[in-house]
């Protein structure tokens, strides 16, 4: 059995060591990105200057020898699905019994005249990284154009290197179409205070070149001009389905497949950010594009691969970031509005960048989400208490339990009881738990009881 794996990143790293566990098979990863997987969320710490790249790479080179893992570095250009064959671009073919799809993202782009000339580009691979090296040096002004997670990395970057910033968002706050409002206005104003020029409800009308057809100016919808030697495209990513598109392999937005992560087409797999499940939950996205979802897919297509009929069941959500020097974490459903049977509980620091968001359902109060910036929170006693259905009031009582703040942070366990208290007089709470060593002790007794 020949399995050969197109992408070289989480999903398809994780997919080649879950099946190597299990058997003996002959395993091939294609990629043209880079030789050796590495962390793509690390990129921005390359620029940054806190890693070198070499830094990022979750194995030592000689792991994947050691676990006969073969590693192509290529580019794959054509999928002959009748031989089961797929062409290289060096002129090589390969052959293969089973064939994992795991190609990953390509940035947005949305027609802008002049989105393609040179000093423009989005970031998302290790190339974009390189090429973003080039494109910055020496210049007086950069712009970015979309307000989501890369857009806010982008910012950071350049204003370490202290080069000034015009972030340009559509939207009337950062990223309120996935974050509630207050939580929005927070990064606003984080963002503002690191001296970025942030606008808001400001769209890109097109970007100007110069005589060598470098860009030297974006102009917005309103018809104000910004100079400009750098515009970097951030307004999200696609499924990148430049192998497939003229193919027999079914597409939508994404790679389609079912819960096994099987295309139409068999023996030929998809998953990570590529694939697009047919069927998903109710409120589950049907492409999933974060870090950690890709691991899950790899490790559940894996299984598949090997045999045991696994549906894909990606838990309760979660995900993680960092805006400038605000850490985020988010577990469970907390939209930007408020669902319908469903209250919040929102407590906010009068003058840190401290936010504590717990939404529960008006029946029954039970928790189901989590938001929560610059405090940290342990993972599984968030997942523990949606998936058993804490109520507000006993998961406010035992903040002390899933607070994971550094040992010598300040706690805010009591204020924010005396801010339930105000506001609920006829439901009077007291912390019955406080941060520290024996909160985890307890946790995890009851965990193994």
């Amino acid at each position: 059995m020949h399995l050969v794996i197109i992408g070289n990143g989480i999903t398809g790293v994780t997919t080649a060591r879950y099946v190597r566990k299990a058997t003996d098979w002959d395993i091939t990863i294609i990629s043209s990105e880079t030789e050796y997987f590495f962390s793509r969320t690390a990129l921005m710490y390359i620029y940054m200057g806190h890693m070198e790249y070499e830094h990022t790479k979750p194995y030592e080179d000689h792991f994947w020898e050691k676990n006969d893992l073969n590693l192509i570095c290529d580019h794959v250009m054509d999928i002959n699905v009748e031989d089961r064959e797929l062409d290289l671009r060096e002129g090589e073919s390969v052959s293969y019994d089973k064939l994992v799809l795991a190609t990953g993202s390509q940035p947005n782009k949305f027609g802008w005249p002049g989105q393609d000339l040179d000093g423009v580009q989005g970031l998302y691979s290790y190339q974009d990284l390189q090429l973003m090296e080039e494109n910055t040096k020496n210049i007086d002004r950069a712009v970015i154009v979309g307000g989501g997670l890369i857009g806010i990395e982008v910012a950071e970057m350049l204003h370490t290197r202290d080069i000034p910033v015009t972030f340009l968002v559509r939207e009337s706050n950062y990223w309120d179409n996935a974050l509630p409002v207050d939580e929005a206005k927070m990064i606003n104003e984080e963002i503002r205070r690191h001296h970025i020029d942030l606008r808001l409800e400001t769209n890109l009308e097109k970007i100007l070149p110069d005589d060598n057809g470098r860009v030297r100016a974006v102009v917005t919808q309103e018809g104000t001009q910004i100079d400009c030697q750098f515009v970097a495209l951030t307004p999200g990513v696609h499924p990148n389905l430049e192998l497939v598109k003229s193919g027999p392999v079914e597409t939508d937005r994404g790679i389609l497949v079912n819960r096994h992560f099987e295309t139409n087409i068999d023996d030929i797999y998809a998953a990570g950010d590529c694939a697009e499940f047919k069927e998903v939950p109710d409120g589950d996205p049907s492409i999933e594009q974060l870090w950690y979802t890709g691991r899950l897919q790899g490790e559940c297509l894996a299984r598949n691969l090997c045999g045991e009929r696994k549906a894909y069941d990606r838990g309760i959500w979660f995900n993680s970031a960092k805006f400038m020097t605000i850490e985020w974490q988010t577990y469970g459903r907390v939209p930007p509005q408020l669902p319908d049977g469903c209250e919040t509980f929102c407590w906010q620091h009068p003058d840190e960048n401290l936010l504590l968001r717990i939404n529960y359902k008006k029946s029954d109060r039970a928790v189901t989400g989590f938001n929560s910036f610059g405090m940290r929170l342990r993972h599984a006693v968030c997942e523990q208490w949606i998936d058993e259905g804490k109520t507000l009031e006993y998961v406010l009582e035992h903040l002390g339990e899933v607070n994971f703040d550094p040992e010598f942070c300040d706690q805010h366990e009591s204020e924010i009881i005396t801010y339930y208290n105000e506001r609920y007089p006829d439901r009077q709470l007291e912390l019955k738990q406080k941060r520290g060593l024996l909160g985890l002790f307890q946790f995890e007794n009851q965990m193994t009881a």
